[in-house]
């Protein structure tokens, strides 16, 4: 089959999506109204709470919540084929993604910037709060120090992409002070950085650097986790105008511009996808297709991490609440479209079907590694880039996905810390907040030696984790609109199939883990699993609550009643 029909396909769905269905959530389910005032405006501080142009916070959004996860999970998943990958991808952004992202950032905007886990106490309960607070937890810790891994492997695969991924970090402070200080205009400041970040890649190419070992001390591998994480730390405490918003802003617009690229490539060679549409001749310990295919492919269809992010940071930031349409909802089809892209990579980035065979031999291949040698090929036939520069190019874009969420995992992690310590009622200020996270990252990331191998000891449980947070966060949303008297069901039909596939998934996972003899993984599982499921039983019995006590009234809801009854 031509990949041709499918990205086109896949485009035209997310843009129907934006178009229509977010418009449908934003006017009839949330009732979005320009003039809430929004906590970045009301509790403006100039360092979390800062009003941000929505093209600007959207670049944060979408870089944070994107990372490396939308090219590894579609990019694993393409054993089963790639047809279930596509539906996943493209109906889970639209109807599930789009849902959820749009919804934690509305819930979190309307309760002055509360995260999930501080919501879960108002609308759950003071139980649930906790449990929700330990998978919360757990969840970024494994996003910060896999992602750390990722990238560690990435520059010294790619020692091509180390000045651009480094680089970026002095472009953005440059943008950040040209846009905030200097008061340049944010379209001039976006073809020059975008610009820099392009010249970086054609430096980084001509001239890659490969580390010394060892250095300081250190094996390269060491040095670049031990640089990353003093990096995220640095930046979780800095003003989010300084560096986190100008870096991610320029980022999504750099990779955006590569994702147009590897969509040109598609549009200009129509090469042939030579991996099946629906796999039959799976190898041997490949897991079934359901509902394995529902917790691999998260981020790119339904992502618990996106509830953290929408509620953590970009609440915070949110001009007009109107804005949370776009920042959101188009957010989510961002990562939907990185997501499609990473599946006609490692499906017609191959010559044959031999040669996919060849690089999926086993269930958990592919992954970034499969991305960058796919997209670089199609690349290089589409627009002639040589074979290098092509895997630059894409190599630099997982980086900088991956390292934006990195930071914005630390900082996350920071105010679950501080989170934690009001339940313990113990202050913890910024800087400690910060220690401890960054300390815990290491920590694992470091547990199973210096190359950083337990940076990914429990990532096999982040599927199941992160779906089934998900899951928690739409029973947030559903409590809120049942209490408004807004229609629960946008949010309680992806609520109740993706918590079916993520506990349906975590059981499977528990025999595996138990056959293996990974005690570790499997307690860890189990209070997952636990947390789980006490919370969604928390959630329900808010849920009925809330169907019988009076309709929740705001001063917000009695403007959007006045305005209706006006239409």
């Amino acid at each position: 089959m031509n990949a041709l029909p499918l990205l086109l396909i896949g485009l035209a769905t997310f843009a129907g999506g934006y178009v229509l269905y977010s418009k449908f959530l934003g006017n009839r389910v949330y009732k979005l109204d320009a003039a809430f005032k929004t906590p970045a405006h009301e509790l403006r501080d100039g360092v979390d709470y800062v009003p941000t142009n929505k093209f600007v916070l959207w670049g944060h959004h979408f870089t944070s919540v994107a990372g490396a996860a939308p090219i590894v999970g579609p990019a694993v998943a393409v054993i089963w084929g790639w047809l279930p990958a596509f539906l996943w991808v493209t109906i889970g952004t639209v109807f599930f993604a789009g849902m959820h992202d749009l919804g934690a950032l509305w819930a979190s905007a309307r309760n002055k910037g509360r995260s999930m886990g501080s919501l879960s106490d108002r609308y759950i309960g003071r139980r649930g709060a906790n449990l929700f607070l330990v998978v919360i937890f757990l969840l970024l810790l494994m996003v910060i120090a896999a992602f750390a891994v990722v990238i560690k492997n990435l520059l010294i695969s790619t020692p091509s992409a180390v000045i651009p991924a480094w680089g970026a970090v002095l472009v953005a402070l440059l943008v950040g002070q040209a846009v905030y200080r200097y008061r340049i205009g944010l379209g001039l400041v976006t073809v020059l950085g975008v610009a820099a970040l392009y010249g970086l890649i054609l430096l980084g190419n001509a001239v890659p650097v490969e580390l010394p070992d060892p250095i300081l001390g250190m094996s390269p591998a060491t040095f670049w986790i031990v640089a990353l994480f003093a990096y995220a730390g640095i930046a979780s405490m800095l003003p989010v105008w300084v560096l986190l918003q100008p870096r991610d802003y320029i980022n999504g617009v750099q990779l955006f511009v590569g994702l147009g690229i590897l969509f040109l490539s598609v549009l200009l060679s129509a090469p042939t996808i030579v991996a099946p549409a629906i796999n039959n001749a799976v190898p041997a310990g490949t897991p079934d297709l359901v509902p394995l295919l529902f917790v691999t492919i998260a981020c790119g269809a339904i992502s618990g991490f996106h509830g953290m992010v929408s509620s953590g940071t970009t609440s915070k930031q949110l001009d007009k609440e109107t804005d949370a349409r776009f920042v959101g909802y188009f957010g989510a089809i961002g990562e939907g479209m990185l997501a499609l892209g990473a599946i006609i990579a490692v499906t017609a980035g191959y010559r044959t079907l031999a040669d996919w065979e060849a690089v999926y031999s086993a269930f958990g291949e592919g992954g970034v590694g499969a991305f960058v040698e796919g997209g670089g090929a199609l690349i290089n036939g589409g627009l002639g880039l040589s074979a290098s520069l092509s895997s630059t190019v894409l190599a630099t874009m997982a980086i900088l996905f991956a390292a934006t969420t990195m930071d914005t995992g630390v900082r996350l992690l920071r105010f679950v810390v501080q989170e934690a310590g009001d339940v313990a009622r113990v202050r913890i200020n910024t800087g400690v907040g910060t220690l401890i996270a960054v300390a815990a990252g290491m920590a694992l990331t470091f547990s199973q030696g210096a190359d950083g191998a337990g940076g990914l000891r429990i990532w096999p449980l982040f599927g199941t984790s992160n779906q089934l947070l998900a899951s928690l966060t739409l029973s947030i949303v559903a409590v809120i609109l049942i209490r408004k008297r807004r229609n629960p069901a946008p949010a309680l039909v992806p609520l109740v199939i993706v918590f079916t596939m993520a506990f349906w998934a975590a059981i499977v996972q528990l025999g595996n883990l138990y056959d293996a003899r990974d005690w570790l993984l499997l307690v860890i599982d189990v209070v997952i699993i636990v947390a789980a499921v006490w919370v969604a039983v928390e959630a329900v019995i808010a849920m009925r609550r809330a169907a019988q006590e009076p309709p929740e009234v705001s001063d917000a809801d009695v403007t959007e009643e006045k305005a209706e009854l006006k239409e």
